[in-house]
């Protein structure tokens, strides 16, 4: 993975900042925009940790503590490829019963993505010993090292 960004996709107005995403009437989500190297891990791959470790899919509207369309989980697809991806390794998913209930990530297309704020950016590594961080963000990160070592930098 070359970068990842923190910000906004998925809504109709042609900005985003956090404080009006948040109430939760532009209808962005908030999104992680990744800039990877296809030769050295694919969009599958890619999918893999994001079902496994960063979120629950299975949760409509809403991420752990936080609740509201903004917090809703989907795939921005960039072509039909990814998107045959993404439709067929929920369907996997599901059939396979890895959750106990049903998958209710979105797979729509990419129609722009806006940056969060700075303070945004590197939040968890900025701030380590925030309650929610400590809570939420550092057992996934935890979970992250420990089911794919090969895939951590550090």
């Amino acid at each position: 993975v070359k970068s990842v960004v923190s910000g906004f996709a998925g809504g109709e107005k042609s900005t985003a900042h956090y404080e009006e995403v948040s109430t939760g009437t532009t209808g962005h989500a908030e999104s992680v925009k990744i800039t990877y190297d296809p030769s050295q891990i694919t969009f599958g791959e890619i999918l893999k940790v994001y079902f496994s470790v960063a979120h629950d899919p299975t949760q409509l509207n809403r991420q752990g503590p936080d609740h509201g369309t903004q917090y809703r989980s989907a795939v921005f697809y960039m072509n039909d490829e990814q998107k045959k991806i993404a439709e067929a390794y929920i369907q996997q998913l599901d059939a396979a019963y890895v959750y106990s209930r049903p998958i209710v990530t979105q797979v729509v297309p990419f129609n722009g993505f806006y940056a969060a704020e700075a303070y945004h950016q590197h939040f968890l590594e900025n701030n380590l010993t925030n309650p929610y961080i400590v809570y939420n963000d550092l057992p996934k990160l935890e979970a992250l090292k420990k089911q794919y070592p090969q895939m951590c930098k550090r």
